[in-house]
């Protein structure tokens, strides 16, 4: 008799593990996946450049703090907003954190499907 108490709870247990997975993809946004997540988190601390101005964490150093939730130039932490962000910079006019411009794709060379990929990863730092 344990043995198939044990044996159900096993079960019950990998068919909540099959589920979370979809559960936590429902909270992204449209489009995002984990797989983006985690490919934008390599980006930014990486070839993205995005690490050099945001800290490698995203807390801030030159550019602002990504993940306190505060959102200075895109409003509410858009997805599709930070998207058009990071793809068109912040120009000096445009900048309202004293911090100076931010140049388009962070002045790196990443492909717009890296773009989003970051996007969904900074979008994750702050809606989690």
């Amino acid at each position: 008799m344990k043995m198939l108490t044990r044996l159900g709870l096993l079960v019950a247990g990998l068919a909540v593990a099959a589920v979370a997975p979809a559960a936590a993809q429902a909270k992204l946004p449209a489009g995002v996946t984990p797989a983006m997540v985690e490919k934008g988190k390599t980006i930014f601390k990486g070839t993205g450049l995005c690490f050099a101005c945001h800290g490698p964490e995203g807390k801030g150093a030159v550019g602002p703090n990504l993940t306190d939730g505060e959102w200075i130039h895109v409003k509410d932490g858009d997805y599709n907003g930070i998207v058009a962000l990071v793809t068109k910079g912040v120009s000096a006019t445009e900048a309202k954190t004293g911090k100076g411009p931010m140049p388009a794709k962070g002045g790196s060379q990443i492909s717009d499907e890296d773009v989003k990929a970051v996007a969904a990863y900074v979008w994750s730092l702050s809606h989690s």
